[in-house]
C-alpha cells in the first residue's frame, strides 16, 4: 500500500484524519470519515489507543476496510498514564498536561506520516502544528472544524474585529458568560508556550471543512468567509449512527418502550462536563416536580466517581420510582434519542449533541455550561428547535423553571410547535446529505490536484 501511487483524479484518496484527543471532537471525525470512506476514500483514524477503545465499536462492518484505526502514542509520564491520553473524564487540572503531551509527540506523528505516505491531512484546529509536520513531507493538509460556524464566526469577530459588532443579535453571551470567557481567555494567554500556533492564521489554501450544513446556517458561513477569506466547505451536521444493540441496555430500552410517545425526557450533559452539586440538586428537584418521565446520566471526573444515593438528594431515587431511570455510565445516546417515546433533551448543547438531537427530530431544553454551548443554545432557540433554561445573574438554575420548561415541553403547546419544527429541519438536513458530500469529495480531490502531491 505505501508504495502504490494514488490518482488524485479518482476518489480513491487516501486521507489520515487526526482529531483533538476528545471523544466529542473524535466523533464528528469519525463521521466524516464514514461518508468520505462512502466515497471511495481510504480513511485513516489516528488517536491514542484509549480512544481507539471506544471508537472500534462504533465502526459498522461495512467500513473494517476502508477506515483504518491508526495508534498514535504520548509520552508516558507518572502523572498522565495512558488512561489519561483522552479528554474523557481528564481531572481538569491536567488538560494543559495533555496538550503539552500532544505536541511532544510531534516526531510520533512525523513517522506515522512517512510510513503511511497519505494524500492528505485532515487536522483538528487545535492541532494547528499537524499541518506544519505534514507540509515537511509535502503533503497537503485542511483544517476540520467540529463546531458550528454561528460559534466560530462569532468568535472570530471577538477575537480578530472586536470594533465590529456581531450582526446577529439572536446569538450572543450575556453578561456572566462574557466575564467568564474573559477569565478563560486570560488563562489560555497566559498558558500559551512561545511556538504555539494561532489557529485563526490562514492556512495553506485557506480551506476549512466545517461540521455544518448551510440548511441551518447559511448566514453563519457566509460572514465568517466574508471575515476570514477562507474557502469553507460545510460537511454536514456530525450525527453518529443509531447502530448497537448492547445486552447491557436491554432493560433501559425495555422501559423506554413502555412510556407513552414522546413523554419521556433524555438528560446529559456530554463526556467531557460535570454539574456542580449545587445544579445536580436543582435538576432533581426540577425533574422531580414536573412529573416528566426521565433517563438522566449523571457522571463525575475519573477518580471522583460518587454512589449515585450520595450524589443525589436524599430520597430522591426512591421518590420518583419507575418514573425515571438515573445512569452513571455511557449511554447509548444517538438511540436513545431516536426512540419514538423521547420526547425532550435537556442538553449543554455541545455541538454533537446540538446536532444529533436535531436529526432525530427531538426538542432540545437548553442548559448551557461552558464557553461555545451558550451560542450553540440560543441558535437552536433561533432555530425554533429549543428553549432554554435561562441562568440568573448569578449564573444558577431553579427547579422550579426546569420543572415548568419540562412540563411545556412535553405537554404543552410549545412542545407540539418545537417538534413540529425540528422535524421539518431534521427532514431538509437530511435531504441535502448526500450533495453535501459530494461537493466535500470533490473539493478534497482538486485541492490534492492542485497541490501536485498526486501525479
Amino acid at each position: 500500500m505505501d508504495t502504490q501511487v494514488t490518482e488524485c483524479g479518482n476518489s480513491n484518496l487516501k486521507v489520515l484524519m487526526f482529531p483533538w484527543l476528545a471523544y466529542g471532537h473524535i466523533s464528528p471525525f469519525l463521521n466524516v470519515a464514514k461518508k468520505l470512506a462512502d466515497k471511495g476514500f481510504l480513511i485513516y483514524l489516528c488517536s491514542t489507543p484509549i480512544n481507539l477503545k471506544s471508537v472500534v465499536k462504533k465502526i459498522p462492518e461495512k467500513y473494517f476496510v476502508s477506515i483504518q484505526l491508526i495508534e498514535y502514542h504520548l509520552p508516558e509520564s507518572p502523572e498522565l498514564p495512558p488512561h489519561y491520553h483522552t479528554t474523557n473524564g481528564l481531572p481538569p487540572h491536567l488538560n494543559h498536561t495533555l496538550q503539552k503531551a500532544l505536541k511532544m509527540s510531534k516526531p510520533n506523528f512525523s513517522k506515522i506520516l512517512e510510513n503511511l505516505k497519505p494524500d492528505l491531512v485532515v487536522y483538528d484546529i487545535l492541532q494547528q502544528w499537524a499541518e506544519d509536520v505534514a507540509n515537511e513531507q509535502n503533503i497537503p493538509a485542511v483544517k476540520l472544524l467540529t463546531s458550528g460556524a454561528a460559534v466560530f464566526s462569532y468568535f472570530f469577530n471577538l477575537v480578530k474585529k472586536p470594533e465590529v459588532e456581531f450582526p446577529f443579535p439572536a446569538v450572543y453571551l450575556r453578561k456572566i458568560e462574557l466575564v467568564k470567557l474573559g477569565e478563560m481567555m486570560a488563562k489560555s494567554a497566559k498558558e500559551k508556550e512561545s511556538d504555539d500556533v494561532d489557529p485563526f492564521t490562514e492556512g495553506n489554501m485557506q480551506i476549512m471543512l466545517m461540521s455544518t450544513s448551510r440548511i441551518i446556517e447559511a448566514k453563519y458561513i457566509d460572514y465568517f468567509i466574508e471575515l476570514s477569506n477562507w474557502n469553507v466547505i460545510p460537511v454536514g451536521p456530525p450525527v453518529q449512527d443509531s447502530m448497537g444493540n448492547d445486552t447491557d441496555d436491554v432493560e433501559l430500552f425495555d422501559w423506554l418502550g413502555k412510556k407513552d410517545e414522546n413523554s419521556t425526557v433524555f438528560v446529559s450533559f456530554g463526556s467531557e462536563y460535570f454539574l456542580t452539586k449545587e445544579d445536580r440538586e436543582e435538576i432533581a428537584f426540577g425533574l422531580e416536580i414536573s412529573n416528566v418521565n426521565f433517563i438522566w446520566v449523571v457522571r463525575f471526573p475519573k477518580g471522583e466517581e460518587q454512589n449515585l444515593e450520595n450524589a443525589l438528594p436524599q430520597g430522591f431515587l426512591e421518590r420518583i420510582g419507575k418514573r425515571g431511570k438515573v445512569l452513571n455510565k455511557w449511554a447509548p445516546q444517538p438511540r436513545i434519542l431516536n426512540h419514538p417515546n423521547t420526547g425532550g433533551f435537556i442538553s449543554h448543547c455541545g455541538w454533537n449533541s446540538v446536532m444529533e438531537s436535531v436529526d432525530f427530530g427531538v426538542p432540545i431544553i437548553a442548559m448551557p455550561m461552558h464557553l461555545d454551548q451558550p451560542l450553540n443554545a440560543r441558535l437552536t432557540v433561533e432555530l425554533g428547535v429549543a428553549v432554554e433554561i435561562v441562568r440568573d445573574d448569578d449564573g444558577k438554575i431553579h427547579r422550579e423553571e426546569i420543572a415548568q420548561v419540562l412540563e411545556n415541553v412535553i405537554a404543552g403547546k410549545i412542545g407540539e410547535n418545537l417538534r413540529t419544527k425540528v422535524k421539518h429541519v431534521s427532514k431538509k438536513l437530511k435531504s441535502t446529505r448526500g450533495e453535501e458530500m459530494d461537493a466535500v469529495a470533490e473539493e478534497l480531490i482538486q485541492f490534492c490536484k492542485n497541490s501536485n502531491k498526486c501525479k
